[in-house]
């Protein structure tokens, strides 16, 4: 009894259908069982969502070995910086020395406010120290209010400067806000006002 070469033929096909099948059967499976913890790109004013109502930020490029400092002054009270991490409105969340005793390798400093009194605040930055040795440290400073606890922060200022020498202090931002957290219309500017504490 011969052997017909057509029925090898047959199941080698049927063979390679359901291999292909089943591959494909099991890509939209994972894909099924990823889609619910997959999350659409949030828009970036609307992603910083924080514990206080005035959020001061910087950060500096991350691979830079640089301890960058930010300093704040809330109306009528006193500078919060590495020195003093915490006053009757602002506190200091994270000091971030460079690569010195650090788990990560982002570089920024955070300040968060207690409510929004209205009157003029004060953003500094401050390089301390340059291990490195760079030559200009670029920094990125930005500012975020939120009046409800329940509500997304909004951006309100944001600037890039540069600092060039260990000690020097530069004053981003000086603007005042109104009761409600609303940035007062011409209030912006950045006359030099020192913050740093020894």
């Amino acid at each position: 009894q011969g052997l017909d070469p057509f029925d090898d033929d047959q199941s080698n096909d049927t063979v390679f259908r359901d291999v292909i099948f089943l591959a494909l059967a099991g890509f939209v499976a994972v894909v099924l069982l990823l889609l619910p913890h997959l999350h659409p790109p949030k828009d970036a004013e609307a992603a910083v969502n924080s514990p206080g109502n005035v959020i001061v930020e910087i950060r500096w490029p991350d691979e830079m070995d640089a301890d960058v400092d930010l300093w704040v002054q809330a109306p009528g009270d006193r500078p919060v910086g590495y020195s003093n991490k915490g006053g009757r409105i602002f506190n200091l969340l994270r000091d971030d020395l460079g690569k010195r005793g650090d788990t990560t390798d982002l570089n920024y400093e955070i300040a968060y406010s207690r409510g929004v009194p209205s009157g003029e605040y004060t953003v500094n930055v401050h390089l301390y120290r340059n291990t490195g040795g760079y030559v200009s440290i670029p920094v990125t400073v930005s500012v975020s209010v939120k009046t409800q606890s329940n509500e997304s922060a909004r951006r309100l200022l944001t600037t890039d400067l540069t600092l060039q020498k260990e000690g020097e202090e530069r004053t981003a931002f000086r603007f005042s806000l109104d009761g409600k957290g609303g940035l007062i219309r011409g209030s912006v500017h950045n006359l030099p006002k020192p913050l740093r504490s020894g």
